[in-house]
Protein backbone atom coordinates (compact mmCIF):
# COMPACT_ATOMS: atom_id res chain seq x y z
CA UNK A 1 0.00 0.00 0.00
CA UNK A 2 1.45 3.39 -1.01
CA UNK A 3 2.14 6.07 1.57
CA UNK A 4 -0.18 9.08 1.83
CA UNK A 5 1.01 12.02 -0.24
CA UNK A 6 1.07 14.33 2.80
CA UNK A 7 1.35 13.71 6.53
CA UNK A 8 1.54 16.53 9.07
CA UNK A 9 2.31 15.94 12.74
CA UNK A 10 2.31 18.65 15.39
CA UNK A 11 2.86 21.37 12.80
CA UNK A 12 2.85 25.07 13.56
CA UNK A 13 3.55 27.74 10.97
CA UNK A 14 3.44 31.49 10.85
CA UNK A 15 4.98 34.69 9.62
CA UNK A 16 7.71 37.00 10.87
CA UNK A 17 11.16 36.35 12.26
CA UNK A 18 12.65 35.42 15.64
CA UNK A 19 10.81 37.07 18.52
CA UNK A 20 8.33 38.67 16.12
CA UNK A 21 7.14 35.34 14.70
CA UNK A 22 3.39 34.87 14.94
CA UNK A 23 2.00 31.35 14.60
CA UNK A 24 -1.22 31.34 12.60
CA UNK A 25 -1.52 27.63 11.84
CA UNK A 26 -1.67 24.71 14.28
CA UNK A 27 -2.15 21.21 12.84
CA UNK A 28 -1.73 18.38 15.37
CA UNK A 29 -2.31 15.77 12.66
CA UNK A 30 -3.41 15.71 9.03
CA UNK A 31 -3.16 12.96 6.41
CA UNK A 32 -3.94 13.59 2.75
CA UNK A 33 -4.23 10.42 0.73
CA UNK A 34 -2.74 10.19 -2.73
CA UNK A 35 -5.35 10.82 -5.44
CA UNK A 36 -7.85 12.39 -3.05
CA UNK A 37 -9.61 15.76 -3.24
CA UNK A 38 -9.62 17.63 0.07
CA UNK A 39 -11.73 20.74 0.61
CA UNK A 40 -11.03 23.52 3.11
CA UNK A 41 -13.73 25.86 4.39
CA UNK A 42 -13.33 28.83 6.72
CA UNK A 43 -13.69 32.57 7.00
CA UNK A 44 -11.08 34.98 5.68
CA UNK A 45 -7.98 34.80 7.85
CA UNK A 46 -8.84 31.37 9.23
CA UNK A 47 -5.56 29.83 8.02
CA UNK A 48 -6.64 28.11 4.80
CA UNK A 49 -4.19 30.01 2.59
CA UNK A 50 -1.38 29.47 5.07
CA UNK A 51 -2.02 25.72 5.00
CA UNK A 52 -1.96 25.73 1.20
CA UNK A 53 1.35 27.62 1.18
CA UNK A 54 2.77 25.08 3.61
CA UNK A 55 1.63 22.20 1.39
CA UNK A 56 3.09 24.00 -1.62
CA UNK A 57 6.49 24.38 0.08
CA UNK A 58 6.27 28.15 0.02
CA UNK A 59 6.26 28.30 3.81
CA UNK A 60 8.13 26.15 6.31
CA UNK A 61 6.82 24.75 9.56
CA UNK A 62 8.46 26.23 12.64
CA UNK A 63 7.41 23.26 14.77
CA UNK A 64 6.50 19.66 13.94
CA UNK A 65 7.03 17.36 10.98
CA UNK A 66 5.66 17.27 7.46
CA UNK A 67 6.13 14.29 5.13
CA UNK A 68 5.62 14.36 1.37
CA UNK A 69 5.42 11.09 -0.51
CA UNK A 70 6.89 9.36 2.54
CA UNK A 71 9.91 11.67 2.82
CA UNK A 72 10.51 14.17 5.60
CA UNK A 73 10.36 17.77 4.41
CA UNK A 74 13.28 19.02 6.48
CA UNK A 75 15.55 22.05 6.11
CA UNK A 76 17.68 20.31 3.47
CA UNK A 77 14.62 19.44 1.39
CA UNK A 78 13.34 23.02 1.61
CA UNK A 79 16.74 24.39 0.53
CA UNK A 80 16.14 22.43 -2.66
CA UNK A 81 12.52 23.55 -2.62
CA UNK A 82 12.32 24.05 -6.38
CA UNK A 83 12.40 20.26 -6.73
CA UNK A 84 9.43 19.89 -4.39
CA UNK A 85 7.58 22.76 -6.05
CA UNK A 86 7.75 20.90 -9.35
CA UNK A 87 5.62 18.22 -7.72
CA UNK A 88 3.17 20.46 -5.84
CA UNK A 89 1.78 23.54 -7.61
CA UNK A 90 -0.28 26.32 -6.04
CA UNK A 91 -2.80 28.61 -7.73
CA UNK A 92 -3.31 31.50 -5.36
CA UNK A 93 -6.24 33.89 -5.14
CA UNK A 94 -4.62 36.60 -7.27
CA UNK A 95 -4.67 35.91 -11.01
CA UNK A 96 -1.33 37.11 -12.37
CA UNK A 97 -0.79 36.48 -16.07
CA UNK A 98 2.28 37.42 -18.07
CA UNK A 99 1.89 40.24 -20.57
CA UNK A 100 1.83 37.93 -23.54
CA UNK A 101 -0.51 35.56 -25.37
CA UNK A 102 -2.66 32.93 -23.70
CA UNK A 103 -0.59 30.14 -25.31
CA UNK A 104 2.63 31.71 -24.02
CA UNK A 105 1.18 31.98 -20.53
CA UNK A 106 0.23 28.30 -20.48
CA UNK A 107 3.62 27.29 -21.95
CA UNK A 108 5.71 29.43 -19.61
CA UNK A 109 6.04 26.96 -16.72
CA UNK A 110 7.06 24.13 -19.04
CA UNK A 111 9.73 26.25 -20.72
CA UNK A 112 10.98 27.43 -17.33
CA UNK A 113 11.55 23.76 -16.50
CA UNK A 114 13.37 23.17 -19.75
CA UNK A 115 10.53 21.09 -21.19
CA UNK A 116 8.92 21.20 -24.60
CA UNK A 117 5.55 22.90 -24.91
CA UNK A 118 3.90 21.37 -27.98
CA UNK A 119 0.63 22.83 -29.18
CA UNK A 120 -1.23 19.59 -28.43
CA UNK A 121 -0.27 19.79 -24.77
CA UNK A 122 -1.29 23.43 -24.48
CA UNK A 123 -4.57 22.71 -26.26
CA UNK A 124 -5.28 19.84 -23.87
CA UNK A 125 -4.73 22.03 -20.79
CA UNK A 126 -6.91 24.82 -22.17
CA UNK A 127 -9.56 22.29 -23.15
CA UNK A 128 -9.71 21.07 -19.56
CA UNK A 129 -10.86 24.53 -18.47
CA UNK A 130 -13.28 24.90 -21.38
CA UNK A 131 -11.19 27.20 -23.61
CA UNK A 132 -10.59 26.36 -27.28
CA UNK A 133 -6.92 26.66 -28.26
CA UNK A 134 -7.61 27.97 -31.78
CA UNK A 135 -9.77 30.73 -30.38
CA UNK A 136 -7.96 31.60 -27.14
CA UNK A 137 -4.33 30.53 -27.75
CA UNK A 138 -3.38 33.57 -29.87
CA UNK A 139 -5.28 36.05 -27.70
CA UNK A 140 -3.45 38.64 -25.65
CA UNK A 141 -3.82 38.56 -21.89
CA UNK A 142 -5.47 42.00 -22.24
CA UNK A 143 -8.40 40.49 -24.18
CA UNK A 144 -9.51 38.16 -21.40
CA UNK A 145 -12.33 38.66 -18.94
CA UNK A 146 -11.57 38.09 -15.27
CA UNK A 147 -13.11 34.63 -15.41
CA UNK A 148 -11.19 33.68 -18.56
CA UNK A 149 -7.92 34.88 -17.03
CA UNK A 150 -8.60 32.74 -13.97
CA UNK A 151 -9.18 29.69 -16.16
CA UNK A 152 -5.99 30.37 -18.16
CA UNK A 153 -4.04 30.54 -14.89
CA UNK A 154 -5.49 27.16 -13.92
CA UNK A 155 -4.59 25.72 -17.34
CA UNK A 156 -1.02 26.94 -16.80
CA UNK A 157 -0.87 24.78 -13.65
CA UNK A 158 -2.64 21.78 -15.18
CA UNK A 159 -0.19 21.61 -18.08
CA UNK A 160 2.60 20.92 -15.58
CA UNK A 161 0.81 17.71 -14.49
CA UNK A 162 1.76 18.09 -10.80
CA UNK A 163 1.27 15.35 -8.24
CA UNK A 164 -0.44 17.86 -5.96
CA UNK A 165 -2.58 20.73 -7.21
CA UNK A 166 -3.40 23.32 -4.56
CA UNK A 167 -6.18 25.78 -5.36
CA UNK A 168 -7.02 28.83 -3.26
CA UNK A 169 -10.57 30.05 -3.99
CA UNK A 170 -10.48 28.87 -7.64
CA UNK A 171 -14.12 29.81 -8.32
CA UNK A 172 -14.07 33.26 -6.73
CA UNK A 173 -15.62 35.83 -9.05
CA UNK A 174 -16.52 33.28 -11.73
CA UNK A 175 -19.89 32.90 -13.42
CA UNK A 176 -21.80 29.63 -13.26
CA UNK A 177 -20.48 28.32 -16.59
CA UNK A 178 -16.86 29.00 -15.61
CA UNK A 179 -17.40 27.32 -12.24
CA UNK A 180 -18.59 24.24 -14.10
CA UNK A 181 -15.45 24.23 -16.24
CA UNK A 182 -13.25 24.50 -13.14
CA UNK A 183 -15.06 21.56 -11.55
CA UNK A 184 -14.58 19.41 -14.65
CA UNK A 185 -10.89 20.35 -14.74
CA UNK A 186 -10.48 19.44 -11.06
CA UNK A 187 -12.09 16.03 -11.53
CA UNK A 188 -10.11 15.36 -14.71
CA UNK A 189 -6.83 16.17 -12.96
CA UNK A 190 -7.62 13.46 -10.43
CA UNK A 191 -9.28 10.89 -12.68
CA UNK A 192 -7.00 11.02 -15.73
CA UNK A 193 -3.73 12.08 -14.10
CA UNK A 194 -3.97 10.77 -10.56
CA UNK A 195 -3.38 14.21 -9.04
CA UNK A 196 -4.08 14.96 -5.39
CA UNK A 197 -6.00 18.21 -4.90
CA UNK A 198 -6.46 20.50 -1.91
CA UNK A 199 -8.99 23.27 -2.54
CA UNK A 200 -10.11 26.15 -0.35
CA UNK A 201 -13.42 27.80 -1.14
CA UNK A 202 -16.25 29.79 0.41
CA UNK A 203 -18.64 27.99 -1.92
CA UNK A 204 -19.45 25.06 0.35
CA UNK A 205 -21.98 23.43 -1.98
CA UNK A 206 -19.57 23.51 -4.91
CA UNK A 207 -16.75 22.18 -2.77
CA UNK A 208 -18.88 19.30 -1.52
CA UNK A 209 -19.76 18.41 -5.11
CA UNK A 210 -16.15 17.66 -6.03
CA UNK A 211 -14.24 16.93 -2.79
CA UNK A 212 -14.00 13.58 -1.03
CA UNK A 213 -14.04 15.35 2.32
CA UNK A 214 -14.32 18.93 3.51
CA UNK A 215 -12.56 20.22 6.63
CA UNK A 216 -13.49 23.29 8.66
CA UNK A 217 -10.62 25.67 9.47
CA UNK A 218 -10.99 28.29 12.19
CA UNK A 219 -8.31 30.44 13.83
CA UNK A 220 -5.56 28.33 12.31
CA UNK A 221 -6.97 25.01 13.49
CA UNK A 222 -8.92 22.20 11.84
CA UNK A 223 -12.06 22.12 13.95
CA UNK A 224 -14.24 19.54 12.21
CA UNK A 225 -15.61 18.32 8.89
CA UNK A 226 -18.72 18.72 6.78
Amino acid sequence: MSAPLYQLRGVEAGYGEASGLVSVLHVPELTIERGSILGLVGHNGSGKSTLLKLLGFLLSARVGEMFFDGGLVDAAALRAGHLLRRRAVLLGQDTCLLKRSVASNVAFGLKLRGQDAPQELLAEALGLVGLDYKDFGPRSWRELSGGEARRVALAARLVLKPEALLLDEPTSGLDRASIGHVQRAVLAARESRGATLVISSHDVDWLKSCADRVLLVDEGRITGSL
